[in-house]
C-alpha cells in the first residue's frame, strides 16, 4: 500500500490548523509542517498531532516554504494542503483509492469523472493564464482537487469561483513550486489527472479576514506594476480605476452567475474587482 505524507506550510494557523489535521489523520502516515516562526500556538497544535515540524522564516512568498514541506517529506505520495483546507471523509477515501490503482485502472477513473468536461475547461483555463500543466503523456504524478471555497457563511458556487482546481496530491519528486510568484502554478514532471469529492477551503469565514487576505495579494500586484514599470498616464488610470473593475464585475456576477450566490456572490464579485483599482493607486502614490 502507498503512503502519503500531508504537507503543509504555516504562519498564526492555531485558529485553524487542528480542524485540518484532525481531518486526515486518518490517511496520513506522515504530517510535515514547515512553520514560518508563528507566534501563536501553530507549533503546539502541530506537535500534537504528531506532526514533524521545523521552523524557519516567514517568506512573503509563501512558496518556499511548502516547497520545504514537500523536500522534508518522506512518502511516495504527498498531499499538500493549506491549515484552512479540510478534507472530507469522502475525498480522504478517494485519495487513499487513487494511489493505491495502477496506471491502467487511473485511466478509466479519469475517463469516468462526473465532471470531466467541467474539470478539463477549467484546467484549459488556468493552463492560458500559467502554461501547459504536466505532459500529455506517460504516468500520472499529481492530481487537481476541485476546491470549495466558504465565504461570509457560504461554499460559493458560481461567479467563476468553482471548481478552483487546486493541484494537491502529488508524487515525492515529479512537483516542484517554482517559488518565484504567489499565484504560480506548481510544476509537474508528468501527467495530471482529477479527483471527484470537493475539498473545503475555509477562505474567509469573517469580512475582516478577507479584507487582510485581500490586502495582501493587493500589495503583490502592485509590486507586480512596479515591476513591469507600468505606465502612469490618463489611459492606463482609467483601465485600472474603471475598465478592469466594471469588466471583472459583470465577468463574474453576470456572466459566471455570481447571483446565484445570493449576497455574498454580489460581495465577493465587487470588492474582487476593487483589487485593481486599489493596486493601481497605491503603485502610484509610492512612486
Amino acid at each position: 500500500m502507498a503512503k502519503i505524507t500531508v504537507a503543509l506550510a504555516t504562519h498564526n494557523e492555531e485558529k485553524n490548523l487542528e480542524a485540518c489535521l484532525k481531518a486526515v489523520k486518518d490517511i496520513a502516515d506522515e504530517i510535515v509542517v514547515v512553520d514560518g516562526e508563528s507566534t501563536d500556538r501553530t507549533v503546539e497544535v502541530a506537535k500534537s498531532f504528531g506532526a514533524k515540524v521545523v521552523v524557519v522564516p516567514n517568506q512573503q512568498i509563501f512558496h518556499i516554504n511548502k516547497q520545504k514541506a514537500l523536500d522534508l517529506s518522506s512518502s511516495e505520495w504527498i498531499l499538500q494542503l493549506d491549515a484552512d483546507e479540510i478534507v472530507s471523509r469522502k475525498l480522504g477515501q478517494e485519495i487513499k483509492k487513487i494511489i493505491s490503482m495502477t496506471e491502467e485502472d487511473i485511466d478509466r477513473y479519469q475517463e469516468e469523472l462526473p465532471n470531466k468536461k467541467m474539470f478539463l475547461r477549467h484546467q484549459k483555463l488556468i493552463e492560458e493564464r500559467d502554461g501547459k500543466i504536466g505532459s500529455y503523456n506517460g504516468h500520472y504524478k499529481a492530481f487537481f482537487i476541485p476546491r470549495l471555497n466558504y465565504f461570509l457563511g457560504k461554499y460559493l458556487r458560481y461567479g467563476g469561483v468553482y471548481p478552483d482546481g487546486v493541484i494537491r496530491l502529488v508524487k515525492k519528486g515529479y512537483a516542484k513550486f517554482p517559488c518565484i510568484d504567489v499565484h504560480e502554478q506548481i510544476s509537474v514532471n508528468g501527467k495530471v489527472g482529477w479527483l471527484t469529492n470537493d475539498l473545503m477551503h475555509m477562505a474567509d469565514p469573517t469580512f475582516k479576514r478577507y479584507i487582510q487576505r485581500n490586502s495582501r495579494y493587493i500589495d503583490l500586484i502592485t509590486e507586480q506594476l512596479k515591476s513591469a514599470k507600468t505606465r502612469r498616464d490618463f489611459l492606463t488610470f482609467f483601465k485600472y480605476i474603471f475598465v478592469l473593475p466594471i469588466w471583472w464585475f459583470l465577468l463574474t456576477f453576470v456572466r459566471h452567475k455570481g447571483f446565484l450566490d445570493n449576497w455574498q456572490g454580489f460581495v465577493f464579485s465587487f470588492f474582487s474587482s476593487l483589487r485593481f483599482p486599489r493596486a493601481y493607486l497605491r503603485y502610484i502614490k509610492n512612486k
